[in-house]
């Protein structure tokens, strides 16, 4: 149960993160999957994929494939509904850490 409950909530902050770095620069499945386990995620393509697909739908990444050395990648990047989500998790996400950290 604790597990359960634990993935639920690092699935939103992987989301938060994601939104992060698709406004840095667009990036594929698999260096966000090498970047979220740098940072103690451990999570294979069959959670990650369906996590960015979602995102899509609700309009706050788009993708676009690019073929690299032979081979196609799917890049995602933040729309401007993305940017705007991000902006307000940030300010709800300083107080809310300020508060629970104190």
């Amino acid at each position: 149960m604790k597990n359960s409950i634990l993935r639920k909530m690092f699935l939103a902050f992987m989301r938060i993160h994601i939104l992060h770095h698709a406004k840095k620069e667009a990036f594929f499945g698999l260096w966000m999957i090498d970047e979220l386990k740098s940072h103690g995620y451990e999570i294979s393509s069959g959670t990650l994929y369906p996590v960015l697909h979602s995102m899509e739908a609700d309009g706050i990444l788009i993708s676009e494939e690019k073929t690299i050395d032979g081979k196609v990648r799917k890049y995602y990047s933040l729309t401007d509904k993305g940017a705007e989500v991000l902006e307000e998790v940030k300010k709800k996400t300083s107080e809310l850490s300020r508060e629970i950290i104190e």
